[in-house]
């Protein structure tokens, strides 16, 4: 049933349960963890994997767009399989544990097992992004149209208010380790990563319970591989008619090579460029999850007045000079206050390119997954492109403010794209 309240409260509570992984681990306690742990002998940055020398913060970018590019690989076949069948409960499911398990085989990454923590902070990744799709297409079967915008936003508000929640609570714990019998910050921090699967577990399997089964009834026969190829490329075919929809991904692509680096490696910035303590980054990632919440309401109710290519696009613009003032941050309260501008519109510009998309969509289409899956793929096709260059860049140059003007460089090509969409539906256009 369409714009059910315990359904949708369910929908958003996996925003709830599987963002502690985003907050903690890709964005908070991990990445200082990682840099703190990957060190050699003598206390530098360059580290062996698997025998070959490599810059820790370098080869952590480079784990992360590996891992995005496998779940690129295989999310369209796997997404054509649960449209086919019925199945996106099965594969949430499936892609849920392989991220949660993932993230409580941290506890064991101690710094001198290199190998161990890239797997399973790459594999986390997989699972993560790989659940997704799968949960991004009960968009459309769960509320109606003028409703997505601001179910979106609401997903997102869960998320960031679940992941501040978990964050706090390990924090404290890291703080006061000795109040609790640990021995040290290191091994609180491991505790942080238990925590997280554990928590992603826990309140996600409350929320697919309450997520319909299969809502449209399919029926499968035949060999599943086989016919979810061919449900995928049913799909396909009707993207190849449908030119707005094309174009905006292609938008989508560029302006979330920046949106998601920024994200992923906005801690390890403030900690390399300008030497800030733990404490303070901390600070800095819970700034931007409270003030992301405000933000994606606000752009939820913008969009309403000004249409959703309109709202992402004054989101854009924001992002552009966010990323010019990075390259120019020299004081800590700078980049406190930068951090702030960022979760305004992190906040935003998240939930309503999801909610657009699902507004783009044919109306009463039961292949969901497969037509995320192309969102998604985009999604994490432009995660390996972004973090990877901004690894390369750095690499290169020796900087991490040089790849921030790459970034910059990411969002103005997604502007002059998105620019270019023009859409029928009246209240996903630009007015």
């Amino acid at each position: 049933m369409l714009n059910d309240k315990k359904v949708i409260n369910a929908w958003c509570m996996y925003d709830w349960a599987n963002s502690v992984y985003s907050l903690t681990i890709t964005s908070a306690i991990f990445p200082i963890y990682f840099q703190s742990v990957a060190v050699n002998a003598s206390g530098g940055d360059r580290i062996s994997f698997f025998g070959m020398e490599v810059v820790n913060s370098v080869l952590y970018s480079y784990a992360l767009s590996a891992s995005f590019l496998l779940v690129a690989i295989i999310l369209p076949i796997l997404s054509g399989i649960a449209d086919y069948a019925g199945k996106k409960k099965f594969f949430l499911k499936l892609f849920m544990f392989i991220g949660s398990f993932s993230c409580i085989g941290l506890f064991f990454f101690t710094g001198e097992n290199i190998e161990w923590g890239i797997i399973c902070s790459a594999l986390a990744s997989v699972g993560y992004s790989g659940s997704l799709v799968f949960y991004d297409a009960f968009l459309n079967e769960i509320v109606t149209e003028d409703k997505r915008d601001i179910v979106s936003a609401r997903g997102y508000a869960y998320g960031y208010i679940g992941g501040v929640v978990l964050l706090v609570i390990n924090l404290v714990t890291i703080e006061m380790h000795g109040t609790f019998g640990l021995a040290d910050a290191g091994v609180a921090s491991r505790i942080s990563f238990l925590t997280v699967g554990v928590w992603w577990i826990g309140f996600s399997l409350y929320a697919i319970s309450k997520l319909p089964e299969n809502p449209h009834g399919r029926k499968p026969e035949g060999h599943y591989l086989v016919n979810g190829y061919k449900e995928l490329r049913k799909v396909w075919r009707q993207l190849k008619d449908m030119d707005g929809m094309r174009k905006f991904l292609l938008a989508f692509f560029f302006y979330n090579m920046g949106v998601q680096t920024v994200m992923y490696l906005a801690a390890t910035f403030g900690s390399k460029e300008l030497k800030m303590e733990a404490s303070k980054l901390i600070m800095t990632v819970l700034i931007i999850q409270f003030v992301a919440v405000a933000g994606a309401y606000l752009f939820a109710h913008l969009s309403k007045k000004q249409g959703n290519i309109r709202a992402i696009s004054i989101q854009i613009g924001i992002w552009i000079l966010c990323c010019f003032g990075a390259y120019f941050v020299n004081q800590e309260w700078e980049f406190f206050a930068l951090a702030a501008v960022v979760g305004l519109v992190m906040g935003g510009i998240q939930a309503l390119s999801r909610a657009t998309f699902s507004k783009i969509m044919p109306k009463d289409t039961v292949d969901t997954a497969s037509f995320f899956s192309f969102y998604d793929v985009t999604y994490n096709l432009s995660i390996v492109f972004g973090t990877f260059v901004y690894g390369y860049i750095e690499q290169v140059t020796g900087s991490m403010r040089n790849s921030t003007l790459a970034l910059a460089t990411f969002f103005i090509l997604g502007f002059i794209f998105l620019s270019q969409v023009r859409l029928k539906n009246a209240a996903t256009q630009a007015s």
